[in-house]
């Protein structure tokens, strides 16, 4: 069977591709309000999903709907050119903490948790795989037949080649979120944005479905964010992001397109940084 060729894209069928990974594919249209001469922000980002967002109205698992969806647009992301992982949490499965206030020992916990990430990740490779799309779940624990181990330099070399990186089990160890893992993550594959994907359109100065007076922040600091207590990330993930000058953006998930225009410098969502 002849391979098939479409602009960088060269792969014999089933075969992953090989091209260069800041060219567009032809044939991309980006969302509306952003014209083809738009130029890509990002060169390369780490995209934090939480467990619950793959919900959707249930109350527990994986929405089809959802899932499917969350990968056409971290394809479309990928296809025009920049480079991508993923850290996925678990917590529409088990949540560590939730187990351990419940009586359960939080190490054990905290690892039925890294297990419900690896269930989440495998079900985003085959989303994104039945998509056209190119996958591989990088787990921080050893668990061969299904995943690979996170080895720093594979990781990038994944994403070098288009592939999206799918960053399962958190760190590791018991005790760090995986907010901490994507902020690890984010800083070990030297990604120029950290994106937390959430159903809120960014940070407000109070939980806007409680407080109709409460405003959103287009941009806070790393210390703002710590001092205030603002509920964006635990303070261990927000600590490793401003030590390692790691830029983070929220945003609605819930909006097609959004992280698309993200990538064309649309200031969606909050901004945390450094200045």
């Amino acid at each position: 069977m002849p391979p098939f060729c479409l602009g960088h894209l060269h792969a014999m069928p089933g075969s992953d591709p090989e091209y260069d990974p800041f060219g567009r594919i032809p044939g991309y249209t980006p969302p509306s309000g952003a014209p083809m001469s738009d130029p890509l922000k990002y060169r390369r980002i780490l995209l934090k999903l939480s467990g619950e967002a793959l919900m959707g109205e249930a109350d527990y698992g994986i929405d089809p709907k959802v899932i499917g969806r969350l990968a056409n647009e971290i394809i479309e992301v990928q296809k025009a050119g920049i480079q991508i992982g993923v850290v996925i949490g678990g917590g529409n499965i088990f949540r560590g903490a939730g187990l351990a206030a419940a009586g359960m020992d939080r190490v054990t916990g905290d690892h039925m948790g890294m297990l419900a990430t690896v269930m989440n990740a495998l079900a985003m490779q085959d989303a994104i795989e039945k998509r056209g799309g190119f996958a591989r779940v990088m787990s921080a624990i050893q668990i061969h037949d299904v995943a690979e181990d996170f080895i720093r330099r594979r990781a990038i070399r994944h994403i070098e080649k288009g592939r999206i990186a799918l960053f399962a089990a958190g760190t590791g160890n018991p005790f760090f979120t995986t907010d901490s893992a994507a902020a690890l993550r984010a800083i070990e594959v030297s990604a120029d944005l950290l994106l937390k994907a959430t159903k809120v359109d960014g940070v407000y100065t109070a939980d806007p479905a409680k407080h109709s007076d409460a405003t959103r922040f287009e941009k806070l600091t790393y210390d703002q964010v710590i001092e205030r207590k603002l509920a964006v990330m635990d303070t261990a993930a927000i600590a490793l992001c401003r030590d390692h000058r790691m830029p983070l953006r929220i945003y609605d998930m819930t909006v097609p397109g959004n992280l698309m225009r993200i990538m064309h410098g649309e200031p969606i969502g909050t901004l945390v940084d450094a200045s």
